[in-house]
């Protein structure tokens, strides 16, 4: 194993573990402003706000855009490519709508689930840096069983207190249990966004790209949260600890190294090795700092299927196609 595959595969857990982290204080920010939708948009316009102050103090990073200007210019780069944030708005706003109410763990089995198996469709592409990666039995297999995992983890949530959700006032009549489906989704989008991310990263630089995502993402959660504010009035005061609004940081950095660390490693296996540290994050912050979903055994059961669909998935790791 090669130093950049040895760090990549570090980069990875850090990655995971930081998603994790990000999914319990937007979902938090989001029960306190029973929106999950301004939570995002609040996560989103932090992080856009630091990074435009970064860009402003450094030459070098300005020099980063300027090489995207010209790479769209020149075809080299796709305008879709630039469109990675509006996967990751949609993901942060899945974190503000569904953690308070499903919990962390089964948060992350269900974005694991859909990040597998999007990433076995996007390697095959060769969307990501890396170039194409065949689709294989054991790839086939663990994407399967994780998503036997998400419907197990999503048993027993039926119970779970209406109010407890962040949900704005127009979708609370939807069943507890359909949220689980959220993030699945928004695991879905996460491959596609790592690997446009990459492209772009790889000629402007990780936070070139990263910028890119929160100003697109931004600007959609805008446009969305206006049109639910047009359907009912939120009265909702903006909560005053700190730490309820470093979902925007903990994003800028975990998005700006996936940049850097898909085009060592691939989709596929930057998505396994995230998947490690998302849950251990995960689990720990459910028996630490429990939700009022708490954790079930059916999660854990969950949990434990997805890691054998992580070993199953990475039995072999393919190379490359040339």
């Amino acid at each position: 194993m090669s130093a950049r595959t040895a760090w990549g595969l570090v980069f990875g857990f850090c990655i995971g573990a930081g998603v994790a982290v990000q999914g319990r204080i937007n979902g938090a920010l989001g029960a306190r402003l029973h929106d999950g939708i301004a939570a995002a948009t609040i996560s989103f316009g932090v992080g856009l706000l630091v990074l435009v102050i970064a860009f402003a103090s450094s030459g070098r990073l300005r020099a980063g855009v300027a090489r995207v200007r010209r790479a769209l210019a020149a075809e080299a780069l796709r305008p879709w490519q630039l469109l990675g944030g509006l996967c990751g708005a949609f993901f942060v706003a899945c974190q503000g709508l569904t953690v308070a109410a499903i919990g962390v763990t089964a948060f992350t089995v269900a974005v694991v689930a859909g990040q597998l198996l999007s990433s076995l469709v996007v390697d095959r592409l060769g969307l990501a840096p890396s170039g194409r990666t065949p689709v294989t039995a054991p790839r086939v297999g663990g994407a399967a069983l994780a998503i036997c995992a998400v419907l197990l983890a999503g048993l027993d949530r039926s119970d779970t207190s209406v109010s407890a959700l962040a949900l704005p006032e127009p979708f609370r009549a939807i069943p507890p249990t359909l949220l689980i489906v959220l993030p699945a989704l928004a695991g879905i989008g996460l491959a596609w966004q790592q690997a446009v991310n990459g492209r772009v990263g790889e000629v402007g630089g990780p936070l070139s790209a990263t910028l890119a995502n929160f100003g697109v993402g931004l600007v959609a959660l805008l446009a969305l949260e206006s049109l639910l504010l047009t359907a009912a009035a939120g009265d909702a005061t903006l909560p005053t600890e700190p730490w309820l609004y470093l979902g925007g940081l903990i994003g800028v950095a975990f998005i700006a190294l996936a940049a850097l660390t898909v085009r060592w490693i691939g989709v596929l296996l930057l998505g396994l090795t995230s998947v490690a540290g998302q849950l251990a994050a995960a689990i720990v912050l459910d028996v630490v700092t429990p939700t009022g979903a708490g954790i079930s055994r059916t999660t854990v059961v969950g949990c434990i299927l997805t890691l054998i669909a992580v070993l199953i998935a990475t039995y072999r790791r393919d190379r490359p196609e040339t």
